[in-house]
């Protein structure tokens, strides 16, 4: 990470929007953005733009903010949403025109966090929308697209009781001994892993469209830190 980069955050409050948030402080050659619908509560030494709006005048904002990168962690629950429809409005729908947005204003880096499993043909209506939005990211030809894939997420959500999910996080280190080979891509994976992979990614300088699973984001991200640490060694000394 030699160049300074404005990545902007889109999905901001749920776990690993905040995770990346929580990691600014170490990244002095980022300048973090963010676009969001709703306050976000910043801990201490956090440097981050936000811009609060709703979410119709995204595109307009990211014309305006021109980021280098940008790193959509949009995602709910059908839950959450109230409906099937509700759920493809935010995870297919307002990721595209984000995704729009982005290739309007040259972005060269798009991240976008997905699922593992994810697949169009799929008869799981939450796997089968993360496929089409892949799909339909891809159809845009941004300059280059990362898609991350991971599987149970590991951390502390903020005001959004999942059981099952919390039940999976305390078995799951447990669980993902026995995924191996190609069933290493459904190993659940740490909130701050995925977020240290998505800001690697997020300042790749190569060109093109790129799915990772498991072992690709967990590679990223020890990439990631040994040049932080690098990095920031070379400033102590």
């Amino acid at each position: 990470m030699s160049e300074s980069r404005r990545i902007l955050l889109v999905g901001a409050t749920g776990l690993v929007g905040r995770t990346i948030i929580e990691r600014s402080p170490e990244l002095d050659d980022v300048m973090l953005q963010g676009v969001a619908r709703r306050e976000i509560a910043f801990p201490e030494g956090v440097r981050m733009e936000l811009v609060l709006a709703e979410s119709d005048a995204w595109p307009g904002i990211i014309a305006q903010l021109c980021p280098d990168a940008v790193i959509s962690a949009l995602g709910t629950t059908h839950k959450k949403a109230g409906s099937q429809e509700g759920f493809r409005e935010i995870d297919h729908d307002l990721v595209l025109e984000v995704g729009r947005a982005a290739k309007d204003a040259g972005v060269k880096n798009f991240v976008q966090i997905s699922s593992v499993g994810a697949d169009a043909f799929s008869r799981n209506s939450y796997l089968r929308v993360k496929g089409e939005t892949e799909r339909d990211l891809k159809s845009l030809k941004l300059r280059r697209l990362d898609i991350l894939r991971p599987g149970l997420l590991r951390g502390k959500r903020e005001n959004d009781l999942r059981p099952l999910e919390q039940l999976g996080q305390f078995a799951a280190p447990v669980g993902d001994l026995f995924l191996r080979g190609a069933k290493t891509k459904y190993r659940s994976i740490k909130a701050i892993d995925l977020a240290d992979a998505a800001l690697a990614f997020a300042t790749a300088k190569a060109g093109g469209q790129f799915i990772h699973e498991h072992e690709a984001m967990m590679r990223m991200t020890r990439e990631f830190r040994r040049a932080l640490a690098a990095k920031t060694e070379a400033q102590d000394g």
